[in-house]
């Protein structure tokens, strides 16, 4: 279970997207991951009392974008986005590249291009807090469809995650739980730490609750498609136990666009 981060608020946008702000208690600067529409942002920032600051852009598809423009006019904040994204993320103040660094008042981001789902995604880890900000690369119990690149380019994307400590809290850009828990279960039916997963997340869902963000260990132990290298989940995509693991992953997340 993710520990729960007093300067971070999640909320829900549109219809399952995950909007946050981060806020660094030292300075008081705040960042919004996305702004998948304006209403909610500007509502969690009247209730919190902060102040934004910045507003960090996972990838350039709309509904991650759009409420950008009236969020900026009405907080002045700066727009940091992939340089990759080009003129289809608005406003952008500081275009990032991989390697780059993104600081929020004393907090500070690497910028890793995960590319895969679509070619300009990249991903804020914060390595000191622990926390990493994934868009629509990796998801709680699952991962991004690939829509751009190809499958390995999204596995190689996501295995960079797995050097990571598995304190490290990942939050996503969407709410698709219960949909991924599904799909694991098919999967990987026997794996203990999974059943319970997914008994929390139907239980999350009704009581109004999301599981995001969750560490990295619980993904490890329980996402199929972080798990290619255990010999149930090559046999459940067809292939022998031993397969590589890249090989795993494209053929899960092909069984996963038929699911």
């Amino acid at each position: 279970m993710a520990r729960q981060t007093p300067w971070i608020r999640t909320f829900l946008c549109r219809s399952d997207n995950i909007g946050v702000l981060i806020r660094d208690p030292a300075t008081g600067a705040c960042a919004a991951i996305d702004v998948p529409e304006a209403g909610p942002v500007l509502a969690a920032l009247k209730e919190t009392g902060w102040r934004l600051t910045d507003i960090l852009v996972t990838h350039r598809h709309a509904d991650h974008v759009e409420g950008i423009p009236e969020v900026k006019r009405a907080t002045g904040a700066r727009v940091v986005a992939p340089a990759k994204a080009g003129a289809a993320v608005p406003d952008v103040d500081v275009a990032v590249s991989e390697g780059d660094r993104v600081s929020v008042g004393a907090l500070e981001a690497e910028v890793w291009e995960t590319p895969g789902h679509c070619a300009d995604h990249v991903s804020y880890v914060f390595r000191d807090a622990g926390i990493v900000f994934a868009g629509d690369t990796l998801f709680t119990l699952g991962c991004g469809r690939v829509m751009e690149d190809s499958p390995e380019v999204l596995w190689r994307s996501l295995s960079r995650f797995l050097a990571l400590p598995d304190e490290t809290e990942i939050y996503s850009g969407h709410d698709y739980v219960a949909a991924n828990a599904r799909f694991a279960l098919a999967a990987d039916p026997e794996n203990a730490a999974l059943k319970e997963r997914a008994a929390e997340a139907e239980r999350a869902k009704a009581e109004g609750r999301f599981l995001i963000p969750s560490s990295l260990g619980t993904e490890r132990a329980t996402n199929p498609f972080l798990r290619g290298g255990e010999p149930a989940l090559a046999r459940a995509a067809g292939l022998q136990p031993g397969a590589d693991e890249a090989d795993v992953f494209v053929a899960l997340r092909a069984w996963k666009n038929r699911f």
